[in-house]
C-alpha cells in the first residue's frame, strides 16, 4: 500500500471519528458543533503527524500498522464519547500524548535502530520492575498507589498547589520495557535454551540452568497477584514470558509448563481473594449472582444480545447500564450500538493488525528484531483476547483494558509505542 493510499485511511478514521460525534449530538437534538471538527483535527493532526514522521526517518516501514490503529482507536473513542463526553474530552489528550510518544520513539531511534535497545536491556528490566512496583507506594505520599476494584494497579499523582488528581497504570507501559529485555535475552540464549539435555518422564528439557526465565516469570506473576490482586496483569504478564519462550526455541514444555503454572496460580488466586471467588463465580453463573458479581456480565450479555446485526444505532442504545462501559466493557457498548457488524469490524481490525505484527516478525532477518516483533504482536493479541474472552464470558472478567478502544491514556500510549516499535522493524528489514 502506498504512503497515499496510507493517507486516505488516516483521513477516513478521522472521518470516523468526527461523523461518530456528529450522530452522538444529533440524538441529543443538537447541530453540529465545535466538538466534531476538534474531533476531526485531534485524529488528523495526530496520527498524521506520526505518519510524517514516519515518512520522514522511517520510510521503508510498513504502510499498513498506522490505519489499523487509528480506525480501533477511532471506534472506540465514538463510543466513549457517546457514554461519557467529559472522558472523551481527556481522551483527545491522551490520543495527542500517545501520539507525540510514538513520534519520540521513531526519533530517538532515527540513527542507532532497535538495536540500541539491546544494549540497555538490563536498564530496561530495572525500570520496568519498578513500574511495577510504583502502585505498592504509600497512600500518604504525593505519588501513591490506589486499589480500584479490589486490584491495586493506579498510580495517582497529586498536582501541587491544587485538588487535582491524575492516574495512570504503570503496567502498561512495563509490560513494553519486559519484552524488550526478554526479546534480548531469547535472542542470545535461543539456541542454548533448544538444546536438549534431560528427561522429566516423557518431557524433553534443555539444562535446568537456561530455564529461568520460566521460573522468572512465575514468579513476576504470583509475586504481582499477591500484592497488587489482579489476575489479569499478572496472566498477562506470564502469558508473555510462556509465548515468546515458544516461539523462540519451539519447544511444548514451555508451554505445557507455562500452563500449569498458570493453573495453579490461579486456583491459588481463587482460594485467596474474595474478588477472584467473585469473577469466578460471575463467569460461571453471571444469572445465579445477577444483583452482586454477575450483574456487570449480565448487562454485557444483554447489550450484545439487543445489538442484533445492525445495532441500536450510535447513541441510540443503554450502554451506560454497563458497569466500566468505557473501559473493560467497551467492546459490549460498541456490539450493543454498532451490532455484530460493528464487532466484526473490530475483530477484524485486531486480527489484521496480529497479523502485520507477525508478518514484520517473521520477515525479520536478525533475531532480536524478530523477538522483538513477535513478542509486542503478542502483547496486543494476548491483552485484546483475555479481555474479549472476558466480555464474551469465554474467561473470568480480568479488569484489563481492550487495547485502543478502551479508555485511558496509560494504554494508549504502550500500546501507540507498540505500534512505533514495529514501524522502526518494518523499516530496518528493508534495509
Amino acid at each position: 500500500m502506498t504512503r497515499r493510499a496510507e493517507s486516505g485511511l488516516i483521513v477516513a478514521a478521522a472521518l470516523v471519528a468526527a461523523m461518530g460525534v456528529a450522530i452522538v449530538e444529533f440524538t441529543k437534538g443538537n447541530w453540529l458543533d465545535a466538538q466534531v471538527a476538534l474531533t476531526f483535527l485531534v485524529f488528523a493532526g495526530s496520527f498524521g503527524g506520526v505518519q510524517l514522521g514516519v515518512i520522514r526517518w522511517t520510510s521503508g516501514a510498513s504502510s499498513l500498522l498506522l490505519p489499523i490503529a487509528s480506525f480501533l482507536t477511532a471506534i472506540g473513542f465514538v463510543e466513549i464519547y457517546r457514554i461519557n463526553p467529559d472522558a472523551a474530552a481527556v481522551q483527545r489528550w491522551s490520543i495527542m500524548v500517545a501520539c507525540l510518544v510514538g513520534l519520540l520513539v521513531l526519533w530517538v531511534l532515527r540513527d542507532t535502530g532497535v538495536a540500541v535497545l539491546r544494549r540497555y536491556r538490563y536498564v530496561l528490566l530495572f525500570v520496568g520492575v519498578g513500574f511495577l512496583l510504583l502502585p505498592l507506594l504509600p497512600e500518604t505520599w504525593a505519588i501513591h498507589g490506589a486499589t480500584v476494584n479490589g486490584s491495586r494497579l493506579w498510580v495517582r499523582v497529586t498536582v501541587p498547589g491544587t485538588a487535582r488528581v491524575l492516574s495512570f497504570q504503570p503496567g502498561e507501559i512495563a509490560k513494553v520495557l519486559i519484552t524488550v529485555f526478554l526479546a534480548s535475552y531469547l535472542a542470545e540464549r535461543a539456541e542454548a535454551m533448544s538444546v536438549v539435555v534431560r528427561k522429566i518422564g516423557p518431557f524433553k528439557i534443555p539444562e535446568p540452568r537456561h530455564l529461568g526465565p520460566v521460573f522468572i516469570a512465575a514468579g513476576a506473576a504470583f509475586v504481582i497477584l499477591i500484592y497488587q490482586k489482579d489476575l489479569g496483569a499478572s496472566l498477562l504478564l506470564f502469558g508473555i514470558f510462556v509465548a515468546m519462550l515458544y516461539i523462540a526455541t519451539g519447544r511444548t514444555f514451555y508451554v505445557i509448563a507455562g500452563v500449569v503454572l498458570a493453573s495453579a496460580g490461579a486456583f491459588a488466586a481463587y482460594q485467596t481473594f474474595d474478588h477472584v471467588q467473585r469473577r469466578v463465580q460471575a463467569w460461571l453463573d453471571p444469572f445465579g449472582h445477577f444483583s452482586d458479581a454477575g450483574y456487570q456480565t449480565v448487562q454485557g450479555l444483554f447489550a450484545m444480545g439487543s445489538g442484533a446485526l445492525t445495532g441500536s444505532g450510535i447513541g441510540l442504545g443503554r450502554p451506560h447500564l454497563i458497569p466500566a462501559a468505557t473501559t473493560d466493557f467497551i467492546f459490549a457498548a460498541i456490539a450493543e450500538e454498532m451490532g455484530l457488524a460493528g464487532a466484526l469490524a473490530v475483530l477484524a481490525g485486531f486480527s489484521l493488525l496480529v497479523a502485520v505484527g507477525f508478518g514484520v516478525a517473521i520477515r525479520s532477518r536478525d533475531r532480536f528484531r524478530k523477538y522483538l516483533a513477535g513478542g509486542l504482536t503478542i502483547v496486543i493479541a494476548l491483552q485484546a483476547l483475555i479481555i474479549l474472552g472476558g466480555v464474551l464470558r469465554l474467561l473470568p472478567i480480568t479488569g484489563l483494558t481492550l487495547p485502543f478502544l478502551s479508555y485511558g491514556g496509560s494504554s494508549l500510549i504502550a500500546n501507540l509505542t507498540i505500534v512505533a516499535l514495529l514501524l522502526r522493524i518494518s523499516h530496518e528489514e528493508r534495509l
